[in-house]
């Protein structure tokens, strides 16, 4: 393998890690002011409890050979720990510590796009505990149904192996999983006391959206394995996708509402890019154009599907990445582009409809597993460690209440007392209940620091 092969995949990694702040600072300037370094936490937390099971057993999980043989699920016996892997190839390559950490990045953004249905309502230690029980029971074993494959003696994956799917770089183990996902949080949760918040800032949102574009190139770049023609082929589609995924939204907006907003353009790059993951190699310049109109069109039509069912989803993963991932998924099948790398001729243009079962049974089997499964497991925690903060504290804002900390200084930018009229008029506790709170919190860090020998 060339050395520059290697330099690439360094670079991708690279890009894919500034992912978490990316997504930190979307679904941060999303919320509410005073939830804002909650969500920044809740998503970046991730990256800290994933790595660290992943190290434990989960890349085994993943990528290990099937028990069983059945494709469900990966034996972690070969890599526990990550033990007695260490061998310097001695000349450029890609080894096994490397696709450890960049598998580690893919397991860890998916568990952070499911934050979404849980903002300003859940407690942060019982986040802690959800996202790695999530971790183990819904992505390890998609992630092995998805990305393991046979191969030198190795068994994969059912979806990979058996049903033949299609999915580049995680359609349905990343995007469709976590869209179900925080849809099930958030049914199990229940809706915000005060559902009025709305996006306290904009500019950090498409900040977000920037970053996240960025560390796509990785993300899609990067599964190419190499400085090849495979990497070049995504990184065009990528773009093009994300960019035109602002057109398709937009155009909604206008159409449904009267006016596109930079929250429809933000959602729409991301869309773009969502719908392209499963299709980047499989789709010409032109298809990329179509998979991102149509997946930020499809996109901005699904956001007004939980106000219809009463789900406080918040930040819309499920329709951004749920159903974003099913258009590319299905993209595939329909346009896919016989001259790409995948060599896959959509039904459109005359291909066999072989793929398209394939493909359907795909997207059915992960949505379901990943609903049910998340309804189960968030379920259980709620009835025995308890997943939703007391209301005085969620009026108050989690930034305060799980952090004692504030992501700005309201005080003296005149915007306490804006607020504190939204609560009154929204029904909430009174001003005095939120500054007791405050006040406690503060005797607290006091008698901590006092009594503190340092």
């Amino acid at each position: 393998m060339p050395a520059a092969d290697v330099a690439w995949m360094l670079a991708a990694l690279a890009l894919v890690i500034i992912m978490f702040p990316g997504i930190a600072l979307f679904y941060g300037g999303m919320v509410g002011s005073k939830n804002a370094l909650n969500m920044i936490m809740m998503t970046m937390s991730t990256l800290a409890t994933v790595t660290v099971l992943y190290v434990l057993f989960g890349h085994g999980l993943v990528v290990g050979d099937s028990v069983g043989g059945w494709g469900l699920i990966g034996n972690p016996d070969g890599y526990l720990g990550f033990l007695g892997i260490y061998e310097d190839p001695g000349e450029a390559q890609l080894v096994d510590p490397y696709w450890f950490a960049f598998y580690i990045l893919f397991a860890a953004i998916t568990v952070a796009i499911v934050a979404s249905g849980a903002v300003g309502r859940m407690k942060f230690g019982g986040w802690l505990v959800f996202s790695a029980v999530w971790a183990t029971l819904v992505y390890f074993p998609l992630g092995h149904w998805v990305f393991a494959f046979d191969g030198e003696g190795t068994q994969g994956g059912w979806m990979r192996n058996d049903l033949g799917l299609h999915d580049y770089a995680g359609g349905t183990a990343v995007h469709m999983s976590a869209g179900l996902g925080a849809l099930a949080l958030a049914m199990v949760l229940g809706p915000r006391k005060n559902m009025g918040s709305r996006p306290h800032n904009l500019p950090l949102v498409l900040l977000g959206a920037g970053l996240l574009w960025m560390g796509w190139f990785g993300f899609n770049g990067g599964t190419a394995g190499g400085a090849n023609f495979l990497a070049q082929y995504a990184v065009m589609t990528t773009l093009i996708a994300g960019a035109t995924g602002m057109i398709g939204f937009c155009l909604v907006e206008k159409i449904r509402d009267g006016a596109p907003t930079t929250l429809g353009m933000a959602s729409g790059i991301i869309a773009g890019l969502v719908g392209i993951t499963p299709s980047a190699d499989a789709v010409d310049a032109l298809g990329a154009i179509v998979v991102g109109v149509a997946s930020g069109a499809f996109v901005a039509w699904a956001c007004t599907w939980k106000a219809k069912l009463g789900v406080d989803e918040s930040l819309d993963a499920f329709a951004v990445h749920g159903m974003g991932g099913i258009v590319g998924s299905l993209c595939v099948v329909l346009i896919g582009y016989s001259g790409s790398p995948a060599g896959i001729k959509g039904v459109l243009f005359g291909g066999s409809w072989d793929i398209a079962w394939r493909e359907v049974v795909a997207i059915g089997a992960t949505c379901g597993y990943a609903f049910v499964m998340t309804w189960i497991i968030a379920k259980v925690l709620d009835k025995t460690m308890g997943l939703r903060v007391d209301e005085e504290k969620e009026f108050a804002g989690l930034d305060l209440a799980e952090h004692s900390e504030s992501a700005y200084d309201i005080e003296r930018s005149g915007g306490s007392l804006g607020e504190a009229r939204a609560d009154r008029l929204s029904g909430a506790p009174s001003a005095e209940r939120i500054a007791a709170l405050a006040a406690r919190t503060e005797a607290e860090e006091s008698r901590a620091a006092a009594s503190d020998p340092a």
